[in-house]
């Protein structure tokens, strides 16, 4: 059982979640491995290590609720189970309004599919990035919903919204000065040192941004008595400087993070309704493999003083 206390040091894992997110939003010589970061006034509870045991019962206590957050660490394929296994129950009973994920852009969805609609038809409906999102991991999220007839649409922010949300200086003022600065020590992080200090605020502003999309799409797809379920990365669900943020008061959410091993970053107190700890995922040094990234593609390297 964790404490209230501050966020415990982000690892080498967080940074995998940097290189991942960048394959996925990646804008030629502007944007380059976009780091993914690590949005109820309680302490969180914590479930005991090993395949997060008692979710079902840890659910039904969030419920009822308008949105249920779930924060994944990407590399987590136990994270993705458990995802699965929330809509599954959700669809099961009736309660599941739709599923919003970060893997597909905003402006694409599986509305117009049958519940027997095959995989290449869900991925193409959803226009999905299988080298940035394996399929392998995502599939059975989306096919799970699919298949109980309930729409998977993608929250993202389209990659060619990306350049603008750069520009947007409104997004400074978004977050208070203390979870700001929250933002920019994640890129600075989650980028393992290597991003100039010159794009940190450019990059956070897509960050938000990117939050936006994803609170407006679920939004949308609200439906009185029912529940969304969004799927992002943990640092996208905080209640402090996540999608929570740009949603107004009238909109009941619950923050669900799932932490891959004990060495992974605590969400600070407040910042979640739960927490769940899960197996570690395969130990892999993120920041070697990110220098090793720019190193093969100078041109899409942010040059000293340029937006990432």
């Amino acid at each position: 059982m964790h404490t209230s206390g501050s966020p415990a040091r982000p690892t080498r894992r967080k940074a995998l979640q940097g290189s991942r997110r960048g394959k996925a939003l990646l804008v030629p010589a502007a944007l380059a491995a976009l780091a993914l970061l690590a949005g109820c006034d309680t302490t969180p509870t914590v479930n005991p290590a090993g395949v997060a045991p008692g979710w079902d019962r840890q659910m039904d206590a969030l419920l009822p609720t308008d949105v249920l957050l779930l924060g994944e660490q990407h590399d987590a394929t136990e994270h993705q189970r458990l995802q699965r296994d929330t809509v599954q129950r959700l669809a099961a009973r009736g309660q599941l309004a739709a599923v919003v994920m970060e893997m597909a852009e905003r402006g694409h969805g599986t509305a117009g599919l049958l519940a027997s609609a095959t995989p290449d038809q869900v991925r193409a409906a959803l226009q999905w990035n299988d080298a940035a999102w394996p399929w392998q991991a995502y599939g059975p999220v989306v096919m799970a919903a699919v298949a109980a007839g309930v729409p998977v649409l993608g929250g993202n922010l389209p990659r060619s919204a990306m350049r603008a949300a750069m520009q947007e200086t409104r997004w400074d003022a978004h977050l208070p000065a203390a979870a700001l600065q929250r933002q920019y020590t994640a890129l600075r992080e989650g980028h393992c040192g290597l991003l100039p200090e010159s794009q940190i605020a450019p990059m956070a502003r897509i960050q938000i941004a990117r939050d936006a999309s994803m609170a407006q799409t679920a939004q949308g797809a609200l439906q009185r008595g029912k529940t969304v379920v969004l799927i992002a990365g943990a640092g996208h669900v905080h209640r402090s400087m996540g999608v929570p943020t740009h949603w107004p008061a009238s909109v009941r959410a619950q923050v669900v993070v799932a932490r891959a091993g004990a060495a992974a970053p605590v969400p600070a107190p407040g910042d979640a309704d739960a927490v769940l700890d899960t197996a570690a995922a395969p130990a892999r040094d993120a920041c070697a493999e990110l220098r090793q990234q720019w190193q093969a593609r100078p041109a899409a390297q942010p040059a000293a003083g340029a937006r990432p």
